[in-house]
């Protein structure tokens, strides 16, 4: 058993939208990532994500409305809601969700990262 440095995790990456996993509990990824601009709108089916903003601020679009975090502040997505996180500045994010759930959720794009590097 090992502690996590958070910042020693997001030292080891400078790019935006690319998810790393930093750990695992049960059948959950703990995953970082530095994001910096829109995303993209998506949904995931058959799970929830939590988003912990560590640095920065985090504004996540919602169709009824929108849910803005600062450092310290997290929020629970449950699954099924559509939703597209946007940082205008560069945010640093820690995301817990079940194995193999897809960063972009039902749509497939340039941005999908299939298997997230481990770091």
């Amino acid at each position: 058993m090992e502690k996590i440095s958070l910042e020693e995790k997001f030292a080891q990456f400078s790019e935006h939208w690319s998810p790393k996993i930093i750990g695992e509990i049960n059948d959950a990824c703990v995953k970082i990532a530095r994001l910096k601009g829109e995303f993209l709108w998506h949904t995931h089916e058959n799970e929830d994500e939590m988003f912990y903003v560590f640095k920065g601020e985090l504004t996540v679009k919602l169709r009824d409305g929108d849910v803005t975090l600062g450092a310290g502040e997290c929020v629970i997505i449950p699954k099924g809601v559509e939703h597209m996180p946007v940082a205008n500045e560069e945010a640093q994010v820690m995301m817990i969700e079940p194995k193999g759930t897809l960063n972009t959720g039902n749509v497939q794009s340039e941005r999908t990262v299939a298997e997230p590097e481990k770091i």
